[in-house]
């Protein structure tokens, strides 16, 4: 009997099995190619996350992160009202006996001021991870001739990316030592002729001002973005009525008013800092006149407070202001007073975690357990940590209520946020044991 000749069924099924294995063999080659291509992704993505600058911003990204789903999950709530110890009322500041005869101010300071004023500026610098502080350092340092960069900076006076606070005893802490052909001096209770009169006299200025935090770096739901900041003026223009200033976050000789600059500026009672040639000193002490002097600036600064709560007894910052001039004074039965009301009408968030006055006038004024609240509600919303001063005076706290063991934990996590820490270091020394050599220690 004949072989029947393959049907149409036949080829048709030949041809479907041949189409499949060419369709598997084409799906293999693809699937490994691709693998291919998200291994070397994977593989890139790595590398690059090892350069400094991106593994900086990727940290910077997850700490955010990680802090915001943190605060979601447990919130730190809004402060307590303090439970004076001497009722509002009774409570009227009194001004300090000046111990010092004021100095007059030259007549070089009385000289007409420029209508405009405008520095030459070399280089402007964009900060890192929470180094405004470093930043505007290094871009006041260049005008001088200094050649490092903010990191070398940020590594003395903050080794840690995740340190949110620079404060101005540590900028010059870093002149006086990492560049000692300088000069560095801080006061308070600056106002605008002042800065115009060191940027007339060539001296750029670096002040502590309220800032406004962009809504992707907020530390949760309820953040209120406020924020410290430091600016570089390098100029001024009366017929604007604006001050440039170069911001290590926002850019380039950017214009401030007048107006705006004060009202941001209030918050850390006007402070300023000002850097210059040992030649230059006495040029310095012609254009701050009293205000050379320490305690007579202390003093001007506590007149000025006085007469802002007496004018708006309702403003929550000239309280804080005065609080913080009284503890200069030692005087901290009232600074605590004065803070009482400060945190009764309202400040925001992050206040405590750029001045530490109040932790200083409740340790002294035997307030402790406002104390532990004031300092767990200022390093608790950034994880747990990076604010060594409130976990410092945390610290304190616990050893006032005779938890040493508490005490020392607390002070050997300052130190993990700011090694080298010397309050810290100093704290362990004095109430644990004898560890640290303390000379030539940061502060």
């Amino acid at each position: 009997m004949a072989a029947r000749a393959p049907g149409r069924r036949d080829a048709w099924l030949r041809d479907c099995s041949s189409a499949s294995d060419r369709l598997a063999a084409m799906f293999r080659t693809s699937s490994r190619a691709v693998a291919a291509v998200i291994a070397g992704l994977c593989v890139a993505g790595v590398l690059l996350s090892q350069i400094p600058a991106v593994k900086s911003r990727l940290d910077w990204r997850f700490e955010v992160w990680s802090t915001y789903v943190k605060n979601v999950m447990d919130p730190v709530g809004p402060m307590a009202t303090p439970v004076p110890s001497t009722p509002f009322a009774t409570f009227t500041p009194r001004p300090a006996t000046p111990t010092v005869p004021a100095t007059p101010a030259s007549t070089a300071t009385m000289l007409p001021l420029p209508a405009q004023v405008s520095l030459p500026f070399p280089q402007y610098v964009r900060q890192g991870i929470n180094n405004c502080g470093p930043a505007t350092l290094a871009m006041t340092l260049s005008m001088y001739g200094w050649q490092g960069t903010q990191d070398d900076i940020a590594k003395i006076i903050k080794p840690i990316d995740q340190d949110r606070n620079v404060n101005p005893d540590e900028l010059r802490y870093f002149v006086l030592n990492e560049a000692g052909w300088l000069r560095a001096e801080y006061r308070v209770a600056g106002d605008l002729q002042v800065l115009k009169r060191l940027l007339a006299a060539n001296y750029p200025v670096v002040i502590e001002e309220a800032s406004t935090l962009d809504p992707q770096d907020a530390n949760g739901p309820r953040d209120d973005l406020w924020d410290a900041h430091y600016l570089l003026l390098t100029g001024y223009d009366d017929g604007t009525g604006a001050f440039t200033a170069q911001d290590p976050l926002r850019g380039p000789d950017k214009k401030i008013p007048f107006d705006v600059l004060m009202a941001d500026w209030k918050p850390f009672n006007y402070l300023y800092v000002v850097i210059y040639l040992p030649q230059d000193e006495e040029e310095v002490k012609s254009i701050l006149g009293a205000d050379w002097d320490p305690l007579q600036n202390r003093q001007h600064a506590l007149a000025l407070a006085q007469a802002a709560v007496s004018a708006d007894p309702n403003d929550a910052f000239a309280w804080f202001d005065l609080g913080s001039t009284l503890v200069f004074f030692e005087r901290y039965q009232e600074a605590a007073q004065a803070f009482d009301r400060a945190f009764t009408i309202g400040l925001p968030q992050r206040m405590t975690r750029y001045q530490f006055w109040p932790f200083s006038a409740y340790y002294n004024a035997d307030r402790i357990d406002y104390l532990l609240e004031l300092t767990e509600n200022t390093y608790k919303p950034i994880n747990g940590s990076y604010s060594e001063e409130a976990l410092l005076w945390h610290g304190y706290g616990l050893l006032r209520k005779g938890d040493v063991a508490g005490a020392a934990a607390d002070w050997n996590k300052a130190l993990k946020v700011h090694p080298g820490f010397c309050d810290a270091e100093k704290a362990i020394n004095d109430y644990v044991q004898p560890t640290f050599d303390l000379v030539g220690c940061s502060p």
